[in-house]
């Protein structure tokens, strides 16, 4: 998978996943807590392998490398 990610991208998918798993872990998010696992696991995953599938659907590309 060709990285498309920039740093900043990466590091705000990681703070939100972050957020999105502690909400579902603590509870917070009421009868959402499983969606908001969920959707703060994959933001985690993408963060961490630098690739974004829709991103590559839509041809975005916010790395710095070309």
């Amino acid at each position: 998978m060709t990285k498309n990610m920039g740093q900043a991208d990466r590091l705000i998918r990681s703070i939100l996943g972050v957020v999105l798993i502690l909400l579902a872990v603590t509870s917070l998010a009421g009868a959402w807590a499983w969606i908001a696992g969920g959707v703060g696991a994959v933001m985690l995953a993408t963060a961490a392998l630098g690739t974004c599938p829709p991103y590559s659907l839509l041809g975005i590309n916010t790395s710095s490398r070309k």
